[in-house]
């Protein structure tokens, strides 16, 4: 009996371990564009982001390229809380940054990829006018950019909740998660409003 059970838990260990991977692999994947960027690459980039973005890159606008190295830091910090996720276990103090972490980016990610796609969908349907030079690229964060948030998203809540403790520990663990949630939305439609976002 009690080697079916700790079988059972050796089983179960690479379901709840792969959504941590997933979400480490979204992120370090998605650093190397803005590292690109900021090193002053721009080969792909002119159809697929902002025309007025490119040419902040190409003038090496020092905020801008800034903003790029941040970024790409910042992604490399959402690969590693990915990895935080699928390794363990964790103390207590651990595992309710961990939730809050993982569960405020699910939300920030998923929020600014569902105002691209939004955005995207009012554009193709006539709501919204872009010029015509611009609506190509309008299409990438559509269909592409949008949805790589969105899924990244999906991939950090996946993996937050995948590494919930059992029933008896994880209230604190929820309400950790449900105040990062919180706070990155309440963060981003503060800046929607600001219009930063």
């Amino acid at each position: 009996m009690t080697r079916s059970r700790s079988g059972e838990r050796e089983s179960a260990r690479p379901r709840r371990r792969w959504p941590g991977y997933a979400a480490a692999t979204w992120g370090f994947v998605f650093a190397v564009p803005s590292f690109y960027w900021a090193l002053g690459g721009t080969a792909g980039a002119t159809t697929t982001i902002s025309p007025s973005l490119v040419r902040l890159v190409e003038e090496g606008v020092t905020w801008f390229v800034v903003t790029l190295w941040i970024t790409g830091v910042l992604k490399v910090v959402g690969g590693l809380l990915g990895l935080a996720l699928a390794r363990g276990p964790w103390g207590r103090r651990m595992s309710l940054l961990l939730q809050f972490a993982a569960w405020g980016a699910g939300v920030l990610l998923f929020w600014h990829g569902a105002l691209f796609v939004v955005q995207g969908v009012l554009v193709e349907t006539g709501s919204v006018v872009l010029a015509p030079d611009v609506l190509p690229v309008s299409r990438w964060y559509t269909y592409l950019w949008g949805p790589w948030f969105m899924a990244g998203g999906v991939l950090f809540a996946v993996a937050a909740r995948a590494r919930l403790s059992p029933p008896s520990g994880r209230r604190g663990e929820v309400a950790a998660g449900a105040a990062g949630g919180i706070g990155a939305l309440v963060l981003s439609a503060g800046m929607l409003a600001a219009g930063v976002g």
